[in-house]
């Protein structure tokens, strides 16, 4: 399984929820995903019904999910918000 992520990409994605999307208890939801942080802010999490991506200090990051479809699909929602906002 392919997990190369490209900090740049995700970081100017959350970015993009957190300006775009709608704000319910400190997470933000933009097009069946959401995303927030931890409360010092050095961890990120984007997260949609199937797959958790944690990312933190150092560009360290950690996906989870059960299925690789799943994933593809997680990553096409992501292209989509930076493509669209």
């Amino acid at each position: 399984m392919k997990n190369d992520l490209d900090s740049k990409f995700l970081l100017r994605v959350f970015d993009k929820i957190r300006q775009e999307g709608r704000k319910t208890d400190d997470k933000y939801r933009l097009n069946g995903i959401v995303a927030f942080t931890d409360l010092d802010g050095y961890t990120l999490f984007v997260e949609d019904a199937q797959v958790k991506l944690q990312f933190g200090f150092h560009n360290q990051y950690h996906y989870d999910y059960p299925s690789e479809s799943a994933f593809e699909q997680f990553e096409k929602k992501l292209k989509e918000i930076d493509q669209k906002y």
